[in-house]
């Protein structure tokens, strides 16, 4: 019985380090609402600081090869309302999404989000995923030319550019907008914007030259952005720049990493995508021309620091009456699996799917959420998905964990043997292993079988730990009662009598209801068990379901449910399976045995 005892404890405590270091490396400092509300309201403070302070050139200056200073605005806006009115603008208005685009260069910079809002509540602001680059949160995508040749280098159109509307001013799903701008050497620009009914932009730029000289011309595109999330990156999630281009394929590099190197240039390539990630949203440029070009990631510090993600094509060659035409793609929008994947299979994007960072195992990680997302189709409610899906793992493993259970049971039984050969070879420890190993292989019994039913769901946990944490279709998705966002840790607290002492609890002290619920299973698990003789094991053996409510108090809700759910089905398999083979059941005796009242030492 010892062999087992040690076996289980020693299972537990690895358990306890990878949660540990879960909970150092991996936890978000805060819930997603929390984190949101506060880029919010640190953007409205800056702007108001700023906007007497910020005066002076446009410091958003693009990469040398790119054009020089990319707008006309000067000062940083006291408001977004006032940002937007200082330019002419053309209306977006799509399911997905509602902004504008700015006419001075022909860029997308004022973009919100139908579908999601910062907080739970109903009438909580819409996300603001693109803003104007006088607004402190500036963001914004772009695309432009420059030329080699001098002579017209100048009238390229750029950052400065003030286009014209063609006709309709209005960008929807079934109606495309065209702008035009003709500079001085006769180089006409057509460009057409068109949009989908999610968060796909395809922008057609159409060059003719009706001058009388050639000309040599490159397109660019680039994302360019002066913020950065307050909490950029955990060790399992990616937020920053990102891309997939040439021989180097994924590319993912920190706002810290490009704040170091300040360039980064991967190889040429004729296909791909770039561009900048958040935890939910990105925003990326994608060239569709198949012609090689360069893409490059930088940040800048001179004047407001701002990081860019562009590409920028070899030239072009066009004599007098010939057209050109490049098409570029910009997603905009929220990174949901069904669009992303699909965007990658219709529009022929490279591994577009990696724009949701899925993480090394994702060969276990997006085949689970693909059952979770299933099952809510089929139930209408992510936690309850959860919970089926702990069923359906429960009801793979099985056969293994029956056997496990099998094995623990067979070792109940054969204690008294064990016993009766520790005392027989209590001076001889090599013949009593010899003898215990005997005994194993006589009764079929594995010594460590006890501890696959906890190992096992150490992947399905990190599996199910990364899903609640990097999909969008777990933000702010509902269970039942108090539990608004299973993506976000239970927001009730035992120490204000969840709710009902009129007292905020610290962030330490918030164990609610759920985790309170997880410990609970997770301690009449442990009692399945003989307790140990030994008082330090016995003295862990009793600790561990309080040591574990503290530390997955501060876990997503969603998380917490599936163990507890789990850590039932468990008592009841386990239960079951010891039933039938006979053995012993130590759960109601040991729960007596914790009542009764222990006698004094003798004096």
């Amino acid at each position: 019985m010892m062999e087992n005892n040690r076996n289980f404890l020693i299972t537990i405590a690895l358990s306890v380090v990878i949660l540990t270091l879960w909970q150092i490396f991996y936890m978000n400092p805060r819930i997603e609402s929390q984190r949101e509300a506060a880029r919010v309201e640190a953007e409205r403070t800056a702007a108001q600081t700023q906007a007497q302070t910020q005066a002076g050139a446009d410091p958003a200056m693009p990469a040398p090869a790119l054009p020089g200073a990319p707008g006309a605005e000067a000062a940083v806006a006291a408001s977004r309302a006032q940002a937007l009115a200082a330019t002419q603008r053309v209306a977006i208005d799509t399911p997905s999404l509602a902004g504008s685009i700015n006419l001075t260069g022909a860029r997308l910079d004022d973009l919100e989000l139908k579908h999601y809002r910062v907080t739970v509540e109903p009438n909580s602001p819409l996300i603001e995923l693109l803003n104007p680059q006088a607004l402190p949160s500036g963001y914004f995508a772009e695309m432009g030319f420059v030329s080699g040749d001098p002579a017209v280098s100048g009238e390229m159109p750029g950052p400065s550019t003030v286009w014209t509307v063609d006709g309709n001013a209005k960008l929807t799903p079934t109606t495309p907008v065209t702008l035009t701008y003709t500079n001085n050497a006769g180089l006409t620009f057509k460009r057409e914007f068109a949009v989908d009914d999610a968060y796909m932009f395809t922008v057609s730029d159409t060059v003719t030259n009706g001058g009388t000289a050639a000309a040599s011309l490159s397109n660019y595109a680039r994302v360019m952005r002066f913020d950065k999330p307050l909490h950029a990156s955990t060790y399992v999630l990616h937020e920053g720049l990102i891309g997939v281009t040439g021989e180097e394929g994924l590319q993912e590099i920190k706002y810290s990493k490009i704040e170091e190197e300040r360039e980064i240039k991967p190889g040429k390539s004729t296909d791909g995508w770039l561009g900048i990630t958040d935890k939910y949203w990105a925003v990326t440029v994608i060239p569709r021309s198949g012609q090689p070009f360069q893409p490059s990631f930088a940040f800048f510090d001179d004047g407001r620091p701002r990081y860019q993600a562009s590409y920028l094509y070899d030239p072009v060659q066009l004599a007098p009456g010939q057209s050109t035409k490049v098409e570029t793609l910009v997603f905009a929008g929220a990174k949901e699996v069904a669009t992303i994947d699909g965007y990658e299979k219709n529009r022929g994007i490279r591994q577009f799917e990696l724009l949701i960072d899925w993480g090394w195992f994702y060969f276990i990680t997006k085949p689970m959420f693909r059952l979770m997302d299933w099952l809510y189709r089929l139930l209408g409610n992510f936690g309850l998905a959860i919970l089926a899906t702990t069923v359906v793992v429960k009801a793979l493993f099985f056969p293994l964990a029956n056997k496990s259970y099998k094995s623990m049971a067979n070792m109940k039984k054969v204690q008294p043997k064990m016993l009766e050969i520790r005392e027989k070879y209590a001076d001889d420890k090599m013949k009593q292993q010899q003898a215990m190993m005997e005994l194993y292989k006589t009764e079929k019994i594995n010594p460590l079988a006890g501890c696959w039913p906890v190992l096992i769901q150490i992947p399905v946990f990190f599996a199910l730990y990364k899903v609640l944490y990097v999909t969008i279709e777990m933000r702010h998705a509902p269970f039942f009662g108090w539990i608004q966002d299973l993506a976000a840790p239970d927001p009730t607290s035992i120490f204000n009598l969840f709710g009902l002492l009129p007292f905020t609890v610290p962030a330490a002290l918030m164990i609610g209801v759920w985790p309170i619920i997880m410990g609970i299973t997770m301690f009449l698990q442990m009692r399945m068990n003989p307790t140990p003789p030994d008082p330090t094991q016995a003295m862990i053996f009793n600790w561990m379901p309080l040591i574990f409510t503290f530390m997955l108090a501060s876990f997503p809700a969603g998380l917490v449910i599936y163990w507890a759910w789990n850590n039932t089905l468990s008592i009841l398999q386990q239960g079951i399976i010891m039933k039938r083979q006979g053995a012993k059941i130590e759960l109601w005796d040991n729960l007596v045995s914790l009542l009764k009242k222990k006698p004094k030492p003798a004096e």
